[in-house]
This record gives structure tokens, C-alpha cells and sequence, in this order.
């Protein structure tokens, strides 16, 4: 007679505490998990970092904000080719690593994407990797992205296709229901280790 052996569960308070360190590190970094997982993002994320600013196609005249921008590699590099930039970040820690990495080149704020601190119709480009997940009320995190965005004015937006809260599909559907018109998404793997990203672009009607 056999007898089949099943792994033994992991206990409820280990699976929190593990919830928590990934939070701490990824979703709101903060005190040396932060750190690391600011210096996990930066590597990891760079490459999509800096084809979501290349498909932004951005203009010295243009003002870019970036959503929950992290150690602030694709920061950094709209910084370099826009004329203001402005990063909306509600870990400290992040927006300290922005800082060491884009001295005084971009605005920095606390805030969220359904809490930019911005005035209707101010922004260009508004940029976002690997941030959507964390979103809590992605209908009002939409809706805030266009009421800040200029007619004409352009959303893109990049995400870990394993880890988004809905399909990419869907995703564009929300944004279609926040006003946003031409949406386009697809998905892109990256150089080296990192998962495929789905990618979506979208425009506020002139």
C-alpha cells in the first residue's frame, strides 16, 4: 500500500509576512527592502524604461509626467529629452532614489496616479511602468489621467503581463471608458530575465 505524501501548507502568518516584504520592496518600497527592491527595479525594468520613452516620440516643448516612476530610470531619460518632467511617487524611498538619480531635472511629488496633484488639461505624455497593478481604483486612476492630460495629449502605459490585475484587453476597455480614443496594446519581451510586458497606448481626443 502507498502511501502519497502532500506538502505540508504554508502557514497563514508566513504568506502575510511574505505578502509584506514584497510590498515593502515593490508595491510601496520603503527602509532597506525599499532599497533593494529600488535596486531590483532599476536593473530589471531599465530596458522597458527606456522603450516606453522612446515610443513617447517626446519634444523639448512637451511636459511628461511619469507615473510611479521608482528609482526613476525612465525619469532620467524623459528628463533628457522633454522640456518639464514631473514624477508622481508616493514612496519616500523612491523618490529619494529619483532624486540622487535626476538631481534637480524633474518635479517630484507625492501622489498617485488617481492623485497627481496636477491642473486639468496640463500634461502632454503621461508614462507608467510596471505601476498599473498597484493601482487600487483603476477607474479613477483613468479618469484623473485624462482630466491632466492636453487635448491631443498621450497616454502609454507598460505592465508585466503575469502580474496585471485583468488582460490587457480589458485594460483598454477601462481606458476607452475613461474618454481616451486609438488605443493600441500589444505585448514586448524584453532583453534578458525580465517577463513579457503588455504594453498600451492611448490618446485624449484634440
Amino acid at each position: 500500500m502507498s502511501t502519497s505524501h502532500q506538502p505540508a501548507p504554508v502557514p497563514r502568518t508566513a504568506t502575510g509576512t511574505f505578502d509584506t516584504a514584497l510590498h515593502r520592496a515593490f508595491g510601496h518600497p520603503a527602509g532597506l527592502l525599499g532599497r533593494l527592491g529600488g535596486w531590483v527595479m532599476a536593473r530589471g525594468n531599465a530596458a522597458t524604461e527606456h522603450r516606453v520613452v522612446d515610443l513617447a516620440r517626446l519634444e523639448p516643448d512637451e511636459t511628461v509626467l511619469v507615473v510611479g516612476p521608482g528609482p526613476g530610470v525612465g525619469l532620467d531619460a524623459a528628463s533628457r529629452l522633454a522640456g518639464e518632467v514631473i514624477g508622481v511617487e508616493p514612496s519616500a524611498e523612491m523618490r529619494a532614489l529619483c532624486l540622487e538619480r535626476c538631481d534637480d531635472r524633474v518635479e517630484l511629488r507625492d501622489g498617485s496616479a488617481a492623485r497627481t496633484g496636477s491642473a486639468d488639461d496640463c500634461v502632454d505624455v503621461v508614462l507608467t511602468v510596471n505601476n498599473v497593478e498597484f493601482w487600487e481604483d483603476r477607474a479613477a486612476s483613468f479618469a484623473e489621467l485624462f482630466r491632466i492630460l492636453r487635448p491631443g495629449g498621450r497616454l502609454l502605459l507598460s505592465a508585466h503581463e503575469k502580474w496585471l490585475p485583468v488582460s490587457r484587453h480589458e485594460l483598454a476597455d477601462e481606458a476607452a471608458a475613461a474618454g481616451f480614443t486609438d488605443l493600441q496594446t500589444w505585448t514586448w519581451e524584453p532583453p534578458g530575465f525580465a517577463g513579457l510586458a503588455a504594453q498600451l497606448k492611448a490618446l485624449k481626443p484634440a
